[in-house]
């Protein structure tokens, strides 16, 4: 019989979940989230379960694009102090301050759900995605 794997895991390193999204555990470091920013065309940053999180999902995956999703798991000082982190990292990204789900194209934040809403109404979102490498279409 298998050992049952504890909730919380207390690596540095993300995990992936079985849904297949990275989890980023409050713990890790702002490096690895520029990291992931610059490596992922389109990255997702929300916490663990967040219904705009998952608005912001679908909408990315009915545009045809696959975004990388880091899930952020924890909850009070650890996701006050991973919040400051991600803080520093859109810094140098945009320079404005993010909120989740934060949605990064092209190594640039977007910014959360309403901005992202307001950037496909207004048919700015296919051309950034294109220019990202995103969309291939």
């Amino acid at each position: 019989m298998q050992e049952a794997l504890p909730y919380r895991s207390r690596t540095e390193w993300p995990s992936v979940s079985t849904s297949g999204h990275m989890v980023v555990h409050p713990s890790s470091s702002s490096s690895m989230i520029e990291g992931l920013v610059k490596e992922n065309p389109v990255l997702v940053l929300s916490r663990r379960g967040c219904c705009m999180c998952h608005v912001v999902k679908l909408l990315l995956l009915g545009l045809g694009v696959n975004p990388a999703v880091c899930e952020i798991d924890g909850g009070g000082d650890e996701e006050a102090r991973f919040t400051a982190e991600l803080v520093a990292a859109a810094a140098t990204a945009s320079g404005s301050v993010p909120q989740l789900p934060a949605v990064f194209i092209g190594g640039r934040l977007v910014g959360g759900l309403d901005r992202l809403v307001a950037v496909h109404i207004s048919g700015e979102l296919v051309p950034i995605l294109k220019e990202a490498g995103a969309l291939w279409l």
